[in-house]
């Protein structure tokens, strides 16, 4: 990456940079591979931060399905996160994860799961786990549940006879899209041996044609996990390592301190086979101590989060765009790789970072808001729908990860508790699932690498062109109001 003009003098965040078009040979955005080449199973440059509202299985089985990477929070009990961690690996590839609801239960209790949105379906059937494609009574379009009384039961809204496809007899997306269309459905069911093993739409029949899957060696859904840096970090590392993690993440605000060094020493040391993530950090020197150590990527970024008060209540952090360009240098000549995590609000910013020579590229809040991060819909006064968010070093976080102490001890884990304890993340009606902010994202940033003359994301670091604008040079590229 070259600055254009001026050299900065000062540390630089996404919003104070810009890029500049180059005369490009790539003819075509579907020419783009945006594989981030940084040892993990990723074919995407996108991985969903290890925040409690962020990344639970439902998210990170999705995310991995368009080539992404969720990473499964430290503060979940281990027993519960090698649940998940098989729950993921559990999930079909080829197919959409099927939303199963039994006939007696209602809108309502639909509705906490799926918007009324179109693309989307439930199956409605008798029984839980392996489903007889006997006990199917239909799919439900998730539009229904606009016009339906909250009380309506699904086995009543239903109807009969709603087409299925053999597993066997779909042989490619476009080949899918197509028997979908021509049935005239919104959904069908993906049935094999006689039982439901996934469900399928037009518009995700069509991705599986854009995205390549993040599966491992053995064609399952690639999943990473969290571990902090108290207790017996390496016993959990193996523990995770067992039920079939393809990406361990050991994470810790501040992630360039003799804590960090240690719990990474000893993960390194028992050699798992899978790359290690530690940080957080926001200089070469960390870059250089936590790679000794054992650290094959670096997570990058103090306080440019959404939900992160650090730098407000402590002065401490680092403007990220310059964070991860001296990171990304020094990583690259230690033979790592460096993922930007937090500042991200617009698909530039994403370009941005990659551009500065990041691998890869974390989304907190951006995925909070989606019909698969944790917890249920809940809808507002004003009938907005919306999910509960929070801060990793919140009290909420704090009361969550050291609920086993005794209320002494919490209640002073709690006097230093910082970042925002509950915000509403609402869902955009025109984006309600990752998969409509993957496309988006994606979207942008192959249009960025096209701007650049870029086929990859090494090549786009090499060749991107990146110049400082004022805060009006900012405001200038912003779309109008519609109302204007």
């Amino acid at each position: 990456m070259d600055f254009i003009g001026a050299q900065p003098t000062v540390d630089l965040t996404y919003s104070d940079v810009f890029l500049v078009p180059r005369r490009s040979g790539i003819t075509s955005r579907l020419q783009v591979d945006l594989a981030p080449h940084d040892g993990t199973p990723a074919t995407l440059p996108l991985v969903a931060s290890n925040m409690n509202s962020v990344t639970g299985p439902r998210l990170a089985a999705v995310l991995a399905r368009r080539g992404g990477l969720g990473v499964l929070p430290q503060d979940m009990p281990l027993q519960d996160l090698d649940a998940a961690i098989r729950d993921v690996k559990a999930q079909p590839v080829a197919w959409d994860t099927p939303l199963v609801l039994p006939p007696g239960a209602t809108v309502t209790e639909a509705l906490r799961l799926l918007p009324a949105t179109a693309g989307h379906g439930i199956v409605v059937a008798e029984g839980q786990g392996r489903i007889d494609v006997a006990a199917i009574h239909g799919i439900l379009p998730a539009t229904r549940l606009a016009t339906a009384l909250p009380d309506a039961q699904l086995g009543d809204l239903v109807h009969a006879g709603t087409p299925a496809l053999d597993a066997e007899d779909v042989t490619d997306g476009r080949q899918a899209f197509d028997l979908i269309t021509e049935a005239g459905v919104e959904t069908v069911s993906i049935v094999d041996h006689g039982h439901l093993v996934g469900t399928l739409s037009a518009r995700s029949a069509l991705r599986a044609t854009l995205y390549r899957p993040a599966i491992d060696a053995n064609g399952r859904l690639a999943v990473a996990a969290a571990v902090g840096i108290n207790g017996d970090v390496a016993g959990k590392a193996k523990a995770l390592a067992a039920a079939g993690v393809d990406v361990l993440v050991v994470d810790t605000a501040h992630g360039h301190q003799e804590g960090m060094l240690a719990a990474l020493s000893a993960v390194a040391a028992l050699d798992l086979g899978i790359p290690i993530v530690a940080g957080n950090i926001v200089t070469a020197d960390g870059v250089q101590d936590l790679v000794a150590a054992g650290a094959s990527i670096l997570k990058v970024g103090v306080g440019p989060g959404a939900m992160c008060t650090t730098r407000m209540m402590t002065a401490v952090g680092r403007p990220q765009f310059s964070a991860v360009l001296e990171t990304a240098e020094a990583a690259r000549a230690a033979g790592a790789h460096v993922w930007a995590d937090g500042g991200v609000r617009y698909p530039r910013d994403v370009a941005l970072a990659l551009a500065a020579g990041a691998a890869s590229v974390m989304i907190g809040s951006w995925f909070a808001g989606t019909i698969e991060a944790p917890g249920q819909l809940q809808t507002d006064a004003q009938g907005r729908i919306y999910k509960e968010s929070w801060g990793m070093a919140s009290t909420k976080a704090v009361q969550a990860r050291f609920g086993r102490l005794d209320a002494y001890e919490r209640a002073r884990k709690e006097l230093f508790a910082e970042g925002i304890s509950s915000s509403k993340i609402y869902l955009d009606p025109l984006r309600p699932g990752v998969e409509d902010l993957l496309d988006m994202i994606t979207s942008g940033v192959r249009s960025s690498f096209t701007y650049a003359g870029a086929a990859s994301v090494p090549e786009f670091h090499d060749r991107a062109l990146v110049g400082l604008q004022s805060a009006a040079g900012y405001e200038e590229g912003k779309a109008l109001p519609v109302s204007w």
